[in-house]
């Protein structure tokens, strides 16, 4: 068993998600390369400054802009988006997914039940689809549709067409205003992907997948192997053979009781990195993140869903959904980055009748960073970045109470008149 500390995990972890040193990716080609790096791009509809998968890009990819990683997965069909996880992944996976998504349709779960309850309007759509090549929600009018409950439309032809996606009958061909346009799913896939990987081989694939993501992970529940129904016991017994094989390896982290896994490929690296060595691969192509922060997106897996409070000492939780009373920070929150630490959050707003980035409260972990000179500067640089990212003329920083950083980060505006 490997032993490691926290500081080995916490870089590793950012590292491995392209986040730390410093952005590796550029443009186009840079933002396949960072959503390969990554394995999951969770997809979030939501927009307040811009949406959460956008931030999750530009903090990894120099000159992203939004809309790029639509490019790469709809236009150049490198990726494809599904799950109720939403997520783009690898279009190159396809064949395993493809057993996840058959496993829905002939189980028992409710997938299973909204094709039974809807069979007359899935016959329907498909032959609509075979003949427009291409639909989506917006096609058919309510007045024309039978009403649903379901919690994915009110009508049964969204239903009907979330249905067929989520059993790989159908794709998403493109998306417009965020909204999936369907087409059937040998009119966008490769041919020689439209098929199904053996199911020993998935279940595989499924765990390595989860370790490729999180980095490190103790392989429970959350994984994407327990889509698949596989029992408890079939699942240890395939961890005890990639150990025994050396595909994966325990890690322990000091200070963490329980034992997490990685690949067996990343034992050399993890070493390295406990040495302080910093691999090639990783070389920023510009500012390192001690040099210019980055700003973490609500659903960044590094820091969502309770990582940042375990990796980071950092307590995060994405207050959108919380009523206006109960929130702490703010709607939008982000998590600020500064070299491998979570050192301050902001909440912001973009006025977009002033095409105004507002900051509306900031808050520092550590009261000592207001007088530091080389955070302050590194604030600046990433808010000069962001504001560039959003496209907005100015920068309010009002709402910043730390008066050294408040004046560096509204200097700024003189830059972009």
């Amino acid at each position: 068993m490997l032993t490691i500390n926290i500081e080995t995990a916490r870089r590793y972890i950012l590292g491995k998600q392209g986040l730390w040193p410093g952005r590796r990716f550029h443009g186009v080609e840079g933002t396949e390369q960072a959503m390969r790096e990554m394995e999951y791009l969770q997809l979030d509809p939501l927009q307040i400054i811009a949406r959460s998968h956008d931030i999750t890009l530009h903090s990894r990819v120099l000159n992203y802009t939004p809309g790029m990683w639509e490019d790469v997965t709809y236009q150049r069909r490198k990726f494809f988006d599904w799950g109720g996880w939403l997520a783009a992944r690898p279009m190159d996976d396809l064949p395993y997914w493809r057993v996840v998504m058959h496993g829905e349709r002939d189980g028992q779960g409710r997938i299973h039940s909204m094709g039974r309850e809807h069979a007359d309007a899935i016959v329907e759509m498909r032959d609509i689809l075979r003949e427009r090549g291409t639909v989506s929600n917006r096609d058919f009018k309510m007045s024309s549709r039978k009403r649903t409950q379901s919690y994915r439309g009110r009508k049964d032809s969204a239903v009907a067409l979330y249905y067929l996606w989520r059993i790989g009958d159908v794709m998403t061909h493109h998306r417009e205003n965020f909204e999936r346009v369907y087409a059937l799913t040998e009119n966008v896939a490769p041919p020689h992907l439209i098929r199904e990987a053996d199911n020993a081989e998935t279940d595989r694939f499924l765990i390595m997948k989860d370790l490729s993501f999180s980095g490190l992970s103790r392989l429970k529940r959350v994984s994407d192997s327990f889509h698949r129904g596989v029992p408890f016991d079939e699942i240890d017994r395939l961890i005890a053979t990639l150990l025994a094989d050396g595909d994966i390896i325990e890690v322990q982290v000091e200070g963490w009781k329980a034992v997490h896994y990685a690949p067996g490929s990343e034992a050399v690296l993890l070493d390295d990195l406990s040495a302080g060595r910093i691999p090639e691969a990783w070389t920023p192509l510009e500012t390192t993140t001690t040099e210019e922060v980055v700003f973490l997106a609500p659903l960044d897996p590094v820091s969502a869903r309770g990582r940042a409070k375990v990796l980071f000492g950092f307590d995060y939780v994405w207050e959108v959904y919380k009523p206006e009373d109960k929130r702490k920070y703010g709607y939008y929150t982000l998590p600020v980055l500064w070299g491998d630490k979570l050192v301050a959050r902001f909440d912001s707003k973009l006025d977009r009748t002033t095409n105004t980035f507002i900051i509306l409260g900031f808050w520092l972990e550590d009261e000592s960073l207001a007088n530091d000179e080389a955070f302050a500067e590194a604030l600046a640089r990433g808010f000069e970045r962001f504001v560039t990212f959003l496209g907005a003329d100015k920068l309010d920083a009002k709402a910043i109470k730390e008066p050294l950083l408040r004046k560096r980060v509204a200097s700024l505006n003189k830059g972009f008149q």
